[in-house]
């Protein structure tokens, strides 16, 4: 939605940050967006047909009746009553909310879409009713997600791959089951210990690791590794450069790591 500042952003072998403006917007007919917030991401004043038909009116995509049965197909996908178009978004609650957002990023048939923490705003008992919607979505349409999270619970029982990030970086990249059960970068394992486990038992036997000192600030990031001011096994190495991603599984199964000391958690 913004131009971008530096760096490259690829999709599908193409550069988008190249690409000229006309272009671009054919391209966003491919890629849409699921935001944070239901609540903000719905004009209040347009009704629900509008609002999940507006897609296909700014890609030209249809004729008038076409539209209309194009959104009450929708409607019914996400699981909402496709007699609903005439409704104003303050008429529904914000899992119901959260679904007209899906139904509209479904418009143009993309093939990716960016979730961006689309369940942290809404009721636990409502969260995974989204994603188990997003699950069905993307096996029956054979959906890409860039699924942007913080509860870890969630994000393993979405996602194929997994990839953590601190101050900006991806520190580590992997298949799911990697990432979880074999934590190569100590922030990832500082990350996993903080999920609970539903055994008293269990919780009460696990090592909790706590990070020491606060977030730096990303304007102002440390020298060498980002993460080497709380990281209990930094050494001069990691204050002085700034480890760059290494594969340490396999051409088949690659499971990328940036850290200078990760051989010693395999």
């Amino acid at each position: 939605m913004l131009d971008a500042t530096e760096g490259e952003v690829f999709f599908i072998g193409e550069e988008l940050t190249a690409i000229k403006k006309g272009e671009m917007r054919k391209k966003r007919r491919q890629m849409q967006m699921i935001f944070q917030d239901p609540y903000a991401s719905l004009n209040p004043r347009m009704q629900v047909g509008n609002i999940i038909g507006e897609p296909l009116d700014i890609h030209n995509i249809g004729k008038s009746s076409e539209r209309t049965d194009r959104v009450q197909e929708l409607l019914s996908v996400v699981g909402l009553n496709p007699y609903f178009v005439r409704r104003y978004p303050h008429e529904f609650s914000g899992g119901q909310r959260q679904r007209i957002g899906i139904a509209r990023a479904l418009a143009t048939n993309p093939s990716f879409i960016v979730a961006d923490e689309p369940i942290s705003a809404l009721d636990v008992s409502i969260q995974a009713q989204v994603v188990n919607l997003m699950d069905d979505l993307k096996a029956q349409l054979g959906l890409t997600y860039l699924f942007i999270a913080h509860d870890l619970s969630m994000v393993r029982y979405i996602s194929d791959r997994v990839a953590v990030m601190y101050l900006g970086r991806i520190v580590e990249l992997g298949e799911r089951d990697d990432v979880y059960d074999n934590p190569l970068h100590p922030y990832t394992q500082a990350l996993l210990s903080a999920i609970p486990i539903p055994d008293p038992d269990a919780e009460a036997k696990r090592e909790r690791i706590l990070l020491e000192g606060e977030v730096p600030s990303p304007a102002n990031p440390p020298s060498g590794c980002r993460f080497h001011p709380r990281c209990a096994y930094a050494t001069d190495v990691c204050n002085q450069e700034d480890p760059q991603s290494r594969n340490l599984g396999t051409n088949d199964r690659p499971h990328l790591v940036a850290c200078h000391h990760a051989e010693k958690f395999m």
